[in-house]
């Protein structure tokens, strides 16, 4: 475009503010009414929801975190040893698997996990520490290695 003055230089804004609109009415495509069609509306409610999606994101990791710390506390408990203890003694062990498979383990896999817990027994016991957990009578506690021995 060549433009004869500068005035009409300024009042042009172009097709950089029609694409710069652009994203921001994609964004708000899914949105009723006027949220969706004014720009001015629909940047707020844009912004607002961009701000929650990063909330959300992390907010998904502290509980993805909290459920894989439950399900490997269920496993401690099923097989008598403290939380606390059983990672102490795998790490002294060499063990170093993070939570998350852990977890996976003691879900899907309840005969590699009683191995592991076995092998932090054994250790626990080996360099005294007294933090085991002597759950005598398990029937309260249902999993999937219960349900196969009866």
């Amino acid at each position: 475009m060549v433009f004869t003055s500068i005035v009409n230089f300024v009042r042009s804004r172009g097709p950089d503010e029609f694409w710069r609109k652009r994203k921001v009415f994609r964004l708000a495509a899914h949105y009723i009414g006027r949220r969706r069609n004014c720009y001015s509306i629909a940047i707020k409610n844009v912004h607002r929801a961009l701000v929650y999606a990063t909330k959300g994101r992390k907010l998904k990791k502290l509980d993805m975190a909290d459920l894989w710390t439950t399900r490997i506390r269920a496993g401690c408990e099923e097989h008598g040893i403290d939380y606390f203890t059983f990672k102490e003694c795998l790490a002294r062990e060499n063990v170093f698997l993070n939570r998350k498979s852990l977890a996976d383990l003691a879900c899907w896999e309840p005969y590699t996990f009683k191995s592991l817990a076995d092998i932090a027994k054994q250790r626990a016991a080996d360099d005294g520490l007294n933090c085991l957990n002597r759950i005598e009578n398990s029937d309260h506690i249902l999993s999937k290695m219960l349900k196969n021995k009866k």
